[in-house]
């Protein structure tokens, strides 16, 4: 519930003693505490998501007369804040933990006004060094950090029955931060244009925003303190072969999510320019049509993290990565048909790439879903096969996956960088992304082959299951990813 004014001014924003799997005390409040933290929690990280991508839309303002800046050089300005971002989700998974939720929420959204400042300042600036932008941009990786934090702070906060659909929502929530600001990019150019001082409407837009989200998270989030902040959990984690299989998962999931996001509008544009449209029609066509991918992708990922709960993540995962093949072979061959006909997609052709493409956001959200709740499914099992009470075997599956979320983050980021590094290479060996599109699909397919043989392969009927082996692990996710109990709740949600 949420408190009055001067209730919520003066209330202790320190939780000693949180157990989530406590039934009763979870019935009697504690749902709601959660639930008003994960509101929060995913305004900030959707904030965050939007300046990690904001070099995305700033791009559609940056004409090559004017920046001297080719399509090769603006790609590399999409991989450089996923770069960051993904490498700065290794310190951000602790930082909830050591400092408080509430706490470091705050101080990562005040972390946001460089970027976003800079980008302000520069964009307004043709004349300004390439190598300039290129670190204006990383400065927005601070908004890919979020990410790990903003999860691991919620996996704390919510049941093992219930963590699919939260980290889902979270994420998710999250993730519309990317579509969002490219629609506010799309509003400026269809009615202001796309000069680059209009590109300052969208940062002033984002600094009131962030205003919003350091006060929200003042106001209505609070500190979990009996979570531990070691980074021993984190290489416990790693010590498991699942997490290596899941991180390499997540690159196919979130990777192409997150790249795409940044590169779809840019491979759009270059089309439409190539069809023989202005730079501004063609700039506009594709900001009309680029935020749709990752919108669909956003709004996809809590169902993948519910299906999850439901099904398995594994099997979700598989399916997924199957639906990811299909729609790579559909925009390479819809690519082939442009190269044929002098670079210039046909109106079928066309209307394949968009399709295929959408297809690849939408399949990608709801493999990022699926993908986080194999995690805190893998320590769960796990956890059994320890010499310990109930209560300690669930703190450190608790702490366990929460410290693997955010590892698991940050090599799925680099998922990022790699597409929008193919894509520049393609475009600078054939000018043309068939290449690049065939590449996606090859990694897709072994992407399923390690989702078959890593989770859902059965162990040999006449071995003996020992408990404390990591084959315990991979049976239970090749079964059933939750208790009866568990998948009795899932369906209830």
């Amino acid at each position: 519930m949420w408190e009055a004014p001067l209730s919520t001014l003066s209330r202790n924003r320190n939780i000693e003693n949180w157990n989530a799997e406590d039934v009763d005390a979870w019935e009697a409040g504690g749902k709601d505490i959660a639930r008003r933290n994960l509101v929060w929690s995913v305004f900030a990280e959707h904030v965050g998501f939007s300046i990690w991508s904001i070099w995305s839309v700033m791009v559609l303002f940056m004409p090559t007369d004017k920046f001297g800046i080719d399509p090769a050089g603006k790609f590399f300005l999409g991989a450089v804040p996923t770069l960051v971002g993904g490498f700065l989700r290794i310190p951000y998974t602790v930082a909830t933990a050591r400092f408080g939720g509430r706490n470091w929420t705050i101080f990562s959204a005040i972390m946001l006004l460089i970027p976003t400042l800079l980008t302000l300042y520069f964009v307004n600036h043709p004349g300004t060094s390439y190598t300039t932008f290129l670190v204006v941009a990383a400065l927005a990786g601070f908004g890919g950090g979020n990410f790990a934090s903003s999860m691991t702070n919620i996996n704390a906060f919510y049941p093992q029955r219930l963590k699919g659909w939260a980290l889902g929502m979270n994420a998710g929530g999250g993730n519309l931060g990317v579509p969002l600001i490219q629609l506010v990019g799309l509003a400026v150019i269809a009615t202001v244009g796309n000069a680059y001082g209009h590109a300052s409407i969208v940062c002033l837009v984002y600094l009131v925003l962030i205003a919003i989200a350091g006060v929200g998270a003042a106001l209505y989030m609070d500190n979990l303190r009996n979570q531990k902040a070691d980074m021993s959990y984190m290489l416990t984690s790693l010590k498991v072969p699942q997490s290596w299989a899941i991180a390499f998962l997540y690159i196919g999931t979130f990777g192409s999510f997150i790249g795409f996001s940044f590169a779809f509008g840019q491979v759009l544009q270059i089309s439409f320019k190539a069809g023989g449209e202005s730079v501004a029609h063609a700039t506009l066509h594709a900001a009309q049509i680029a935020f749709i991918g990752p919108l669909l992708g956003s709004v996809m990922r809590p169902y993948g993290g519910k299906w999850s709960d439901r099904f398995g993540g594994s099997r979700v995962t598989l399916y997924t990565f199957l639906g990811m093949i299909v729609a790579a072979v559909v925009v390479s061959i819809a690519g082939m048909i442009g190269d044929a006909h002098g670079g210039v997609p046909t109106g079928g052709a066309m209307v394949a790439l968009i399709a295929g493409f959408i297809a690849l956001f939408l399949l990608s959200g709801i493999g990022n879903g699926s993908v986080t709740k194999i995690i805190p499914s893998v320590f769960e099992a796990k956890s059994k096969s320890l010499q310990a009470d109930p209560a300690t075997q669930a703190a450190w599956s608790q702490n366990t996956s929460g410290a693997l979320i955010g590892f698991v983050g940050a090599v799925g980021a680099l998922g990022g960088v790699g597409i929008n590094l193919v894509f520049r290479s393609s475009y600078a060996s054939t000018n043309s992304a068939t290449t690049a599109f065939w590449v996606f699909m090859g990694f897709y397919v072994v992407c399923a082959i390690v989702v078959s043989t890593v989770f859902l392969r059965r162990p040999h009927a006449t071995r003996k299951a020992d408990p404390s082996t990591l084959e315990t692990v991979t049976q239970a996710l090749s079964g059933a990813e939750t208790t009866p109990v568990q998948e009795h709740s899932a369906r209830s949600i």
